[in-house]
């Protein structure tokens, strides 16, 4: 089916990414190099095209409606296909030697791949990554599929077809914005997370599977979701701008818990520690890329 002329282009979509992540539409307009009336004439460009309001405005900074939360999560998304897009063609056009095929869960492919590809990069000059980020159960589909030569997976319980090695150690902990009542508690009942609407990721991701596993190891049902999205990012952004809790790495959330942007939440009964872990099929040797990287990993 054709995009209609009402699609957004992906400037656009990059535009408004930032806006929700930076709070403001001047700091995104210096990031994407644009003058803030030109930024500001976009987005309302973008607004008239999907036919919804995404931003409020206000002297004090520029926060997303509603509406623009659950926008973001779908904008990131084909954000990050477009990123997908845009390496996979430069590693077709470059004359390299190998390709290594990664598929990773969202909260290793955004806090902790960067840095290893990096480092594989120097050592690899020559040679080209082409990386997939999809949540856990995803990517074990991909591996078994045979389109990924190595995995990246959160979730919580051993994949039996799998072969797997752990590479970081991982901790999910409960986080409110300073307005939420939770904010000045020192404790809090797990029966009261248990019974209170958090914003979650997807069905499949390896965080929600974490979450859902300890409480059910405590006897307990996980409770429904206010709301659900398709990345790490848009929860903190949903969380950071709205007042339900959620349980999110910690990884994704440190420099907020610094600031004071969020705060940590401690639930009686419940600590949930996870290893991350590197996964892919067992029926063949690793390719030498793949090796090299888990080797360059530690």
């Amino acid at each position: 089916m054709p995009l209609g002329p009402s699609f957004p282009d992906l400037a656009s979509l990059d535009l408004f990414v930032s806006v929700v992540e930076l709070g403001s539409v001047s700091a995104a307009a210096r990031v994407h190099g644009v003058a803030q009336p030109s930024a500001s004439s976009r987005l309302k460009h973008l607004e008239r095209q999907v036919g919804l309001q995404l931003l409020d405005r206000s002297p004090a900074g520029t926060t997303p409606t509603d509406a623009g939360i659950v926008f973001a999560g779908w904008a990131e998304q084909i954000l990050r296909a477009a990123h997908e897009l845009q390496a996979g063609l430069a590693a077709f056009r470059a004359e390299q030697h190998g390709r290594l095929r990664i598929a990773a869960s969202f909260t290793i492919a955004e806090y902790l791949l960067p840095q290893w590809l990096q480092s594989f990069s120097q050592e690899h000059p020559a040679d080209s990554v082409a990386l997939e980020v999809a949540n856990s159960a995803h990517v074990i589909e991909r591996l078994r599929a045979g389109d990924a030569d190595l995995g990246f997976i959160e979730t919580p319980s051993q994949v039996p077809d799998l072969s797997e090695r752990v590479v970081e150690h991982d901790q999910l902990v409960a986080v409110v914005a300073p307005g939420h009542p939770w904010a000045t508690r020192t404790l809090v009942p797990v029966e009261a997370l248990a019974a209170t609407p958090l914003v979650t990721r997807e069905a499949g991701s390896g965080t929600r599977e974490a979450l859902e596993s300890a409480l059910e190891a405590r006897g307990l049902t996980a409770p429904p979701a206010v709301l659900e999205l398709g990345s790490t990012s848009a929860v903190r952004s949903a969380v950071l701008l709205g007042n339900s809790p959620t349980v999110i790495s910690r990884l994704a959330v440190a420099d907020e818990l610094a600031a004071g942007s969020l705060v940590e939440v401690s639930i009686e009964g419940l600590a949930i520690d996870r290893d991350l872990r590197a996964v892919w099929a067992p029926g063949h040797p690793l390719p030498p890329l793949a090796t090299d990287l888990l080797a360059s990993i530690g």
